[in-house]
């Protein structure tokens, strides 16, 4: 029998006072990409927040193949096979390339440096050098490079498309599509709807923290009325 590879079931979050996942719930299935789509606020993040452990929910379930993660810390979540590509990348900008890579290897699986290099060739180019001084695109590679190193087995990306150039985009595109095919399981923020519905087999719209549509990603962009109510294009 299947196991999905992620789970949220009436996660409800709240930061502070203000109460911003009501009732969110959501599957990944396994070697899959969900495409989790969203208005600015809507609660894209909160949500990766939710499983990756930075923020623990109130109530409901976060399962990763079969095991409750809800609550955990981040650390263990990671060891439960989970890595997230953060919103604007945060890698370490004092450090090199090869050392950004290093301090993330987590196990033996198949992610190593050497295998990050031969994905991303720009940063064997640029093992010695400081990621801070990398270019928009190349610190990108390098935050999912990073990502990889912990061997996961379901990838959160938040975001990975934000202020790159076009050409840039499309490579990054094409690298995410290359990771799902090799049997990762993504959860995919994105604004760049193109590059989402490209990419995803499944799809999920959250507003004001409550999922608004589930379903394939050719259903979502046949219904161009929920689109346009609840992501404004179209």
């Amino acid at each position: 029998m299947a196991v999905d590879a992620l789970t949220l079931r009436d996660v409800d979050a709240l930061y502070g006072d203000s109460h911003v996942l009501h009732q969110v719930s959501l599957t990944l299935r396994e070697g899959a990409l969900l495409a989790l789509l969203g208005r600015n606020g809507a609660g894209k993040t909160t949500c990766l927040a939710s499983v990756i452990g930075w923020l623990k929910p109130r109530s409901g379930s976060v399962n990763v193949f079969g095991r409750e993660v809800a609550g955990l810390s981040p650390e263990a979540v990671v060891q439960a096979g989970v890595a997230l590509v953060p919103q604007g990348r945060r890698i370490f900008p004092t450090l090199s390339v090869r050392e950004n890579l290093v301090v993330a290897q987590r196990g033996r699986g198949l992610w190593n440096t050497e295998r990050v290099y031969e994905t991303f060739p720009r940063l064997r180019e640029r093992k010695s050098q400081a990621a801070g001084s990398l270019s928009g695109g190349e610190q990108q590679m390098l935050a999912i490079g990073r990502a990889l190193m912990g061997n996961p087995r379901v990838l959160l990306m938040d975001e990975p498309s934000e202020g790159l150039a076009p050409q840039i985009v499309a490579e990054v595109g094409r690298i995410i599509a290359r990771l799902c095919a090799e049997g990762l399981s993504i959860v995919l923020v994105e604004q760049n709807l193109n590059l989402a519905l490209s990419l995803a087999q499944d799809v999920a719209i959250i507003n004001t923290g409550r999922i608004v549509f589930t379903g394939t990603a050719a259903e979502m962009a046949a219904d161009h009325a929920t689109v346009d109510r609840h992501l404004g294009v179209f």
